[in-house]
């Protein structure tokens, strides 16, 4: 067996696919949590604590800041002056939360809904045992 034939066998297992499926919805449903946390969430946030609140510019300088060079978080990064940027994790954090939670939520419906299916029917026989069974019921009598 050729190695080009090997890889087209295991690339299309139903595993590799599934995967692949789910790592390109993922990554969609990841931009879609993000612009919820930071179109939706963050400003009710924001509001609540009555003001702005910008979770991504939090930061702390924890370095010498040269002269001519503004105190954000873009250009003290261009400056190569080193930073705590807490507010970007939290907001990263915020997001992973949001997408624990949807996830769980989205699991937790689908095993309900399992759990709420009717047993399947067994399977019928293959019409070989049926017909061995046959056999030995009538050498029976």
């Amino acid at each position: 067996m050729s190695m080009m034939q090997e890889f087209k066998e295991f690339a299309m297992k139903g595993n590799v696919m599934d995967l692949a499926v789910g790592v390109i919805i993922g990554g969609a449903f990841g931009k879609i949590v993000e612009s919820v946390v930071a179109d939706l969430i963050m400003p009710v946030v924001a509001l609540i604590m009555g003001g702005k609140l910008d979770f991504s510019g939090m930061f702390l300088v924890l370095g010498t800041v040269p002269e001519g060079v503004a105190t954000t978080l873009d250009a003290l990064r261009k400056a190569q002056v080193p930073v705590f940027a807490y507010g970007n994790f939290l907001t990263i954090l915020v997001n992973f939360v949001i997408l624990a939670l949807i996830i769980f939520m989205m699991i937790k419906q689908v095993n309900r809904l399992k759990r709420n299916e009717p047993p399947a029917a067994p399977a019928a026989p293959p019409e070989e045992v049926l017909l061995l069974r046959e056999i030995r019921d009538s050498l029976k009598k």
